[in-house]
């Protein structure tokens, strides 16, 4: 790993993602960057590439929490500072580990130190390094809940806060947040996502000549980081002048009353919540102008405006696409458009970018520049393929349909209490949530449960000369509170696709249940796997993933048709849990099985399917059958089958959260039973 950074300006294309980074640095009050895109695609060397860019920071020198000389917080846990001299650092740029603790995010307060001698003895965090900085999130999305509550205190309220016990610290803790993610690996909780100011999206070129003047800049980085890096110099310093010139500009841009209009209107035409939409455009636009070296706002600031910052905003749930129909958008700015005062002239000279300067696209020139718009350096090799979508062809085989509208599931919970991932779905012991009891800690205290301390260390205070009011604690005196949460699952959806559930409008009911288990297990940020059978054979359609998009991308491209091999589809999920708990094996499964129970094909394809069934029995793999057998004849197949899994069987209309009561009753019961 090389110690000097891929030059901004050499990054190949990728202009929204350009302008979204360069407009944050122009107005960090904008909020910050979201960056989704595959593998691959230079997502992290930008974001990286654009903290050489920003101008130095004034900082009260010796402050580990970077005060500003001006304006030194009053409650800096280092202050209070004197005026005096400034110094200069570097702009930061922090990254934040997906795997983080929450000591290593917000800081550590030392609590032996805190109740014996009541001294605040505290070490920063990330949140203190990235002050006044950009704090890089890679993989936002993978990130532990406890991690996103305490960004998202952060983020509203400019400020840390480590309490343990009473005993409390508090620091400025301002950044321009930025993330990336790969949306195939799971999507982000709505609050997080709404904290972003904007949003891209990119992609690799698909141009062969782009494709290579990416791949030229990236080998004549890695075989000379320094010499590739001087070739780009004037260009950087070209685009870091503009930065600080848009920046005392800024100050000066007006923010007319058509600007303003045009502003509200779009993000009514659009539904989304609330009113940071509204001011992180305001802001947006107002940086673009500055950026064009403008001091008004233009209806074209607007409209590229509302392209960052809306997609993500507008998004109803979390199988809806991102993104805006832009007929509709130029519709109404158009409709609210005013050619008065804010905006006389239709065809403005030219600013640095062009007629009108609108937009603010970053400049592309350089030495090495003769592929225009290109894709960006590969980062990450090359992108794996998707799994294959259920084969097509054979006997019987019926198209796909739509799946029904989706419905507010029951809650389906694993029994026992677990230790995986936190999440929503079932009981666990986590680090966050009631506390249940104490015990002595292992590794860093995190948790102090204050009465098993004191009632550890009481009886000790003659032997070790206590003399004053002050308790006399020593470290093996310290107990840590276990709590009780929620975890996140692993939910395996064994689909039947055969013949005997390929009436239409049943597997439109079918798939309308199956998307709305996904929903909930998004909400609950369980893992998803979606296994299916149809014909001969059975097949993992999606491996265990976060993603839940990509499972309901799966779901309605599914096929059906030909015989029931139930007993293949069974093994299969078998397999596949057997792969994942060597993966990750603290986190629990919930094997859904989603048929009317039929088996055929084969030699005693019941029989076959008993014996499969049994083997999630014998290992205690919480299951439930959702009985789609329809019409006034029923043969209780899927009963049998959840009888024969250690389960419980539902039918399509118990499975509605309104429906009849005691759903996760019996589940647990069940897993209470098959545990004894």
């Amino acid at each position: 790993m090389t110690s000097t950074p891929f030059p901004f300006t050499a990054v190949v294309g990728q202009d929204d993602l350009r302008l979204a980074l360069l407009l944050n640095a122009v107005s960090p009050a904008v909020g910050g960057v979201l960056v989704r895109g595959e593998k691959g695609t230079a997502k992290s060397t930008a974001v990286r590439a654009l903290s050489a860019l920003l101008p130095p920071v004034a900082v009260v020198p010796g402050c580990r929490f970077s005060c500003s000389p001006g304006s030194p917080d009053p409650g800096c846990p280092d202050g209070p500072h004197e005026p005096g001299t400034a110094t200069e650092r570097p702009s930061r740029m922090v990254e934040l580990p997906v795997g983080a603790s929450e000591d290593r995010l917000v800081g550590a307060l030392d609590i032996e130190r805190a109740l014996a001698e009541g001294v605040k003895a505290f070490e920063p965090g990330l949140l203190a390094d990235a002050h006044r900085g950009i704090l890089y999130v890679d993989e936002v999305n993978l990130l532990h809940d406890h991690l996103v509550d305490l960004l998202l205190d952060a983020a509203a309220m400019g400020a840390s806060y480590v309490e343990r016990e009473g005993v409390s610290v508090r620091h400025a803790s301002k950044f321009l947040l930025v993330g990336t993610m790969n949306p195939e690996e799971g999507e982000l909780r709505p609050q997080l996502l709404d904290r972003f100011g904007l949003t891209v999206e990119v992609a690799a070129s698909r141009e062969p000549d782009q494709r290579v003047e990416v791949v030229r800049r990236r080998l004549a980085h890695d075989d000379d980081p320094a010499g590739f890096a001087a070739r780009w110099a004037d260009e950087e310093a070209d685009v870091r002048a503009r930065i600080v010139a848009a920046r005392e500009l800024l100050p000066s841009v007006v923010l007319g009353d058509a600007a303003l209009r045009q502003i509200a209107a779009t993000c009514a035409a659009f539904e989304v919540d609330g009113m940071r939409a509204d001011i992180v455009m305001a802001r947006t636009a107002t940086a673009l102008a500055a950026w064009a070296g403008r001091t008004d706002v233009l209806a074209e600031d607007v409209r590229q405006a509302a392209l960052l910052a809306l997609p993500h905003r507008r998004r109803r749930n979390p199988f809806d696409a991102p993104g805006l129909d832009e007929d509709k958008l130029d519709e109404t700015l158009d409709e609210f458009g005013d050619r008065g005062d804010d905006d006389p002239d239709p065809d403005p000279d030219p600013g640095p970018d062009g007629p009108g300067g609108g937009g603010g696209r970053p400049p592309e020139q350089g030495p090495e520049d003769g592929a225009g718009d290109a894709g960006a350096p590969p980062e990450d090799g090359p992108g794996e393929q998707p799994p294959s979508a259920p084969a097509a062809g054979g006997a019987g085989e019926r198209s796909a349909v739509r799946a029904a509208e989706p419905f507010r599931t029951k809650v389906l919970s694993v029994p026992g209490l677990g230790e995986g991932t936190a999440g929503r779905r079932s009981r666990a012991r986590t680090e966050h949530g009631r506390t249940t009891g104490a015990r002595r800690p292992r590794g860093a205290l995190t948790k102090l449960h204050l009465a098993a301390t004191v009632q550890a260390a009481a009886p000790h205070q003659r032997e070790r000369g206590r003399t004053g009011r002050g308790l006399v604690v020593r470290r093996d005196d310290l107990r840590q509170a276990t709590r009780e949460g929620r975890e996140g699952n692993l939910v395996l959806f064994v689909v039947d696709a055969s013949g005997s559930m390929a009436a239409r409008q049943r597997m439109s009911a079918v798939k309308g249940a199956v998307l709305s288990l996904l929903l909930d297990a998004y909400q609950r940020r369980d893992k998803v796997g979606l296994v299916t059978f149809r014909g001969s054979a059975a097949e993992v359609a999606l491996p265990p993933t976060s993603s839940v998009d990509a499972a309901a991308v799966r779901l309605e491209s599914l096929p059906t048709g030909g015989r029931t091999p139930l007993a293949a589809g069974l093994l299969r999920a078998h397999e596949v849990l057997r792969v994942e708990r060597l993966r990750d094996p603290a986190r629990r499964a919930l094997v859904v099985v989603v048929t009317d129970g039929r088996a055929t094909g084969g030699v005693e394809p019941v029989a076959q399917a008993g014996r499969a069934a049994r083997l999630f029995a014998a290992e205690g793999t919480a299951s439930v059958v959702v009985d789609c057998e329809s019409g006034p004849i029923r043969l209780g197949l899927a009963g049998q089958l959840a009888g024969e899994l250690g389960g419980t069987a539902v039918t399509l209309d118990e499975l509605r959260a309104d429906s009849i009561a005691g759903l996760v009753k019996d589940v647990r019961e069940t897993g209470s039973r098959r545990a004894a």
